[in-house]
């Protein structure tokens, strides 16, 4: 029986046609019998898909045949394709929404002025020549299960809050010092930390590959604590036996990693809820907004 995987994975470069690119990857996909998400712009490509191994690694070699497509970011997960309800391919105006594709600048070499890479080797040994601030570029809520070690975690409910956030001051307190933005992946960083540079962040790096890569290289044993939210039937995925437990459901404020939707149609909000309460019914957090069971 094949070993199923999840494959996420990215780049940035100029497509002068998104559209003919989405028809040929959906095509693919479906003969492969891939699902997941596969965004597409004029800037690149952004995406996850889960299916048995050997498919995966045929969809990855197929892909990658395509030369702008050639040095994208890759990186492994546990999982399979029943992990994402479809195959979803579409094109937008930019791979991860920010609300800005008028700022963003794409060459073939990826995104121009972006903050400095650092692999997590590079990332532990500037943490022991200076003090630095971790930036989380991700949604408030991923953060309440895992973060590293005294980030600054922005309030902001999508990616399309940060530009407002970036410009309403209360960060300038940081242009001046070493800022490490982090994310899941690494792609909203390498259009986070530009935004930043564009606003006069002096010293920007990104943590390249993400929260993934890191947790590749160190599991639980170096900086990072607790559980890494995704966007697929997994919820969150850990790094080893012994990942830390911070986050707190908003019912019985006991240790749990869970997220769960609000059953509020109206609520966009993901909540921490532990399990037994989320089988229990009506729920409600401390602002009264019902929780919804995804079992």
């Amino acid at each position: 029986m094949a070993t199923p995987k999840i494959l996420l994975f990215y780049v940035f470069t100029p497509l002068a046609d998104p559209e003919a690119i989405r028809l040929w990857q959906r095509d693919l996909c479906e003969s492969l019998g891939l699902r997941g998400r596969i965004l597409l712009s004029r800037d690149g490509l952004n995406g996850t898909v889960g299916g048995d191994l050997p498919d995966v690694k045929r969809y990855l070699r197929k892909t990658r045949e395509y030369s702008p497509f050639r040095g994208m970011d890759v990186k492994w997960s546990e999982g399979h394709g029943d992990d994402f309800p479809r195959l979803s391919v579409k094109v937008r105006d930019e791979i991860v929404s920010f609300g800005a594709p008028g700022e963003l600048r794409v060459d073939e070499s990826g995104v121009v002025g972006g903050g400095t890479r650092l692999t997590p080797d590079e990332l532990h040994a500037l943490v022991a020549e200076k003090e630095v601030t971790f930036f989380d570029g991700r949604n408030e809520f991923e953060s309440r299960i895992g973060r590293f070690d005294g980030a600054v975690v922005p309030a902001v409910s999508n990616t399309r809050e940060f530009v407002a956030e970036l410009d309403s001051g209360r960060y300038d307190h940081l242009k001046d010092q070493p800022v490490v933005t982090y994310c899941t992946g690494g792609v909203r960083c390498e259009v986070l930390s530009s935004l930043m540079v564009d606003r006069g962040f002096r010293e920007v790096y990104q943590l390249d590959g993400g929260i993934v890569r890191y947790g590749e290289r160190f599991g639980d044993d170096g900086l990072w604590s607790g559980s890494l939210a995704v966007f697929d039937g997994r919820e969150h995925v850990e790094f080893s036996d012994h990942a830390a437990v911070i986050g707190t459901c908003v019912v019985c404020q006991g240790p749990t990693s869970d997220l769960q939707n609000c059953a509020d149609a109206s609520c966009r909000e993901r909540l921490v809820v532990c399990q037994d309460c989320a089988s229990a019914s009506p729920l409600c957090d401390a602002h009264g907004a019902g929780v919804a069971s995804r079992a």
